[in-house]
């Protein structure tokens, strides 16, 4: 609107950028949960196939025992760390909720203001606006 002017303009455009940034963080974080999602469903996976497999041999029996082993760590440890992303997702989430909500606050100050500006202007238009036709009316009546 001409003539208008936001005077917390700078202060929107600060909490605009912030919750950007907020939401890349959270596209970020959702990022890195679905990665250690997948790693661990890969390493049940495996678990899984090599557990029903059959050994020959006593050497066999061992290096999957062993194996196993391995992956059973493998899996509390990207149990972890999937609990730990998740977590962080959650946080990044409500941040991001946060910077929202303080945003949509000076941005409904803002429209507020706006509408507040074009009710006066329109005010002003419409006295103006009957000040004309009253001076054209006065005019018309002398003329007589």
């Amino acid at each position: 609107m001409e003539g208008y002017k936001f005077r917390l303009q700078k202060l929107l455009d600060i909490r605009s950028d912030k919750e950007e940034e907020s939401k890349r963080l959270f596209k970020e974080a959702q990022l890195e949960r679905e990665g250690a999602e997948q790693k661990l469903n890969t390493l049940k996976e495996n678990y899984n196939k090599y557990r029903s497999s059959e050994s020959k041999n006593l050497v066999e029996q061992k290096l999957k025992h062993m194996y196993l082993n391995a992956l059973n760590v493998s899996i509390v440890e990207a149990d972890t760390i999937l609990k730990l992303k998740t977590d962080k997702l959650d946080e990044r989430r409500e941040q991001l909720k946060q910077r929202q909500i303080e945003r949509k606050t000076v941005e409904t100050l803002k429209d507020n203001q706006l509408k507040a500006f074009i009710k006066e202007q329109d005010f002003i238009e419409q006295k103006t606006n009957d000040e004309f036709a009253l001076y054209g009316f006065l005019r018309a009546r002398e003329r007589r």
